[in-house]
């Protein structure tokens, strides 16, 4: 078994110190090297915006992709090479913002991949405008006199759309954040994990010390079921989102094995050399 540093590139990373994005980086990492997972055998795909770098500090598959674009990208890749350990990673807008769409279908898709949303409740790319999942009242440069929004809530999003697989992660707690990526990329289907990723520089309300003061730790409350899809919803509504931990996971049968015959045989095992069928087919019509 490797080492979290096995999974560096050692390019060394461009987030202002002290970044919530520095941690979930090295979870990643830790959770590829506790699987033991062969660098060449791991795809991480990401989108625009601070935490779009993340692809060019693994030592891994990379692929920087467009803005709100991850998920496409990273299905993709899966579906063509299902051997592939892929994770896709965005920020809350890349994810809830102009990749909504994708974000919603993915859910209900469930193709077998993992996908890592660090939430800081901001557009730190553009320095300090809203989020949707920006709080109601909350004041940046482009909203001087508090948003008037409601925010989305990402997890009940998840569960109303399929889910299999949705967890929240902090990155003051590394931790629980290692363990819950590594249940993520062991589970059968696709993994939803919202990390709390406080962005130091333009968001002075959700720092460390507040998500200190107003998280919920669900590994704390023996009598969370993850199972019960009734319960996490509820849950969610009960702490308004503000937990970590696995909300909630299923064993519903995943995107590729509910593929008949040969369209579930991955593309990279199959004969792609139509010459002799395009030959057959020509004489048809001679």
């Amino acid at each position: 078994m490797g080492t979290a540093k096995d999974y560096s590139n050692q390019t060394t990373p461009t987030w202002c110190p002290g970044c919530g994005d520095f941690s979930v980086l090295r979870s990643l990492q830790a959770a590829a090297a506790h699987l033991d997972i062969e660098p060449h055998n791991l795809a991480v795909v990401s989108g625009i915006g601070c935490s779009g770098r993340i692809s060019g500090y693994m030592n891994a598959y990379g692929f920087h992709s467009i803005h709100g674009r991850s998920l496409p990208v990273a299905q993709s890749i899966k579906l063509v090479n299902p051997k592939l350990t892929v994770v896709a990673s965005g920020g809350d807008g890349d994810g809830f913002a102009i990749g909504t769409a994708h974000t919603i279908h993915a859910f209900r898709r469930n193709i077998d991949m993992t996908y890592i949303v660090m939430n800081n409740q901001i557009y730190g790319l553009t320095k300090g405008h809203t989020s949707p999942l920006s709080q109601t009242g909350f004041v940046t440069k482009s909203t001087p006199y508090g948003s008037i929004e409601t925010p989305i809530k990402p997890g009940i999003l998840a569960l109303a759309a399929g889910a299999t697989f949705v967890a929240q992660g902090f990155s003051a707690y590394q931790d629980q954040l290692v363990d819950i990526i590594i249940k993520a990329i062991q589970h059968k289907g696709f993994s939803f994990i919202n990390v709390f990723s406080p962005c130091v520089t333009f968001n002075k309300t959700n720092t460390y010390q507040w998500f200190r003061d107003h998280l919920v730790n669900l590994d704390d409350e023996p009598n969370h079921a993850i199972g019960d899809f009734q319960k996490a919803m509820n849950k969610y509504i009960e702490t308004d989102g503000l937990f970590t931990g696995i909300l909630y996971q299923n064993t519903n049968p995943d995107y590729y094995s509910k593929l008949p015959g040969e369209r579930g045989t991955s593309v990279v095992e199959q004969d792609l050399d139509i010459r002799h069928k395009f030959d057959e087919l020509m004489e048809d019509f001679m």
